[in-house]
């Protein structure tokens, strides 16, 4: 009864106090993805040394290219705790998490077990002092589902990076140089999403990369699905609109979130 009540609160909370999420409006037309040599120099100057030895760019990002999409829109900013939590209430969807046993069974385990404790939910219910952080520890699935329940999709990764990049294919999203202080990254966790934002455009400079890495509804490669943007553990060198990557869509992590997507 506790955990139904609890789950209820959170409901409520919110259905009435959390704001309605802006989203970015993009036209149809001819964007450019991915990276070039250039580019692809300058990340490697700006990563650790293991991602240089492993060849993470050359490996993983597309080759320079223009597609045509049709009109859609994005959300601003990832989904919350908060708002994810009404979704597992009305729904009674698996709350986010994963046992240790899941965990290392999972692998990538850049991160310890203890590190994921504090994003664990308890009752149903997420930590108090994380509602307006993104929300983790859901796989493909789960952000499909929530997309659903909102009348929304997943954006393909060729839509996420056009969000992000704008037609001429930017390295960032305000632009090609890069900025400190514009995406929460090389910390120790999650940060509040949409802080001081009031409008779409001015989400996106903070949004759109850093935080959390982003689900998908694009396939990387066999078994595996398309990851965007970068996470609050990430080097500069990583946090641009061309950098993909790919985990198995059941994968649960503190570094993966997502946002939604609609048509027109």
């Amino acid at each position: 009864m506790r955990s139904q009540v609890a789950g209820f609160a959170i409901f409520l909370a919110a259905c009435v106090l959390a704001p309605r999420v802006p989203m970015l409006s993009v036209d149809a037309g001819g964007f450019v993805v991915g990276s070039g040599p250039a580019e692809r120099s300058w990340a490697y100057g700006h990563s650790p040394g293991f991602v240089r030895e492993q060849r993470w760019y050359d490996a993983w990002e597309l080759a320079p290219r223009r597609v045509q999409l049709r009109r859609f829109s994005l959300d601003a900013r990832p989904v919350t705790q908060g708002e994810y939590a009404a979704f597992v209430a009305d729904t009674g969807r698996r709350p986010p998490g994963i046992s240790p046993t899941e965990y290392r069974t999972q692998g990538f385990l850049a991160h310890p077990y203890r590190e994921v404790r504090s994003y664990l939910w308890a009752d149903d219910t997420p930590p108090g002092d994380l509602l307006d952080h993104p929300v983790v520890l859901v796989d493909r699935e789960d952000a499909r589902a929530y997309c659903a329940w909102q009348g929304k999709r997943l954006p393909s990764e060729f839509e996420w990076e056009a969000a992000c990049g704008g037609p001429g294919g930017r390295r960032f999203p305000w632009g090609d140089t890069w900025e400190p202080g514009r995406a929460h990254i090389q910390a120790m966790g999650t940060a509040p999403v949409g802080a001081s934002q009031e409008t779409a455009e001015a989400a996106r400079d903070l949004e759109m990369l850093g935080n959390v890495f982003e689900w998908t509804s694009s396939e990387f490669g066999p078994g595996r699905a398309a990851v965007k943007g970068c996470s609050w553990d990430d080097s500069v060198g990583t946090c641009r609109c061309a950098f993909r990557h790919g985990r198995p869509p059941a994968s649960r992590h503190i570094l993966i979130g997502f946002r939604c997507a609609r048509d027109g």
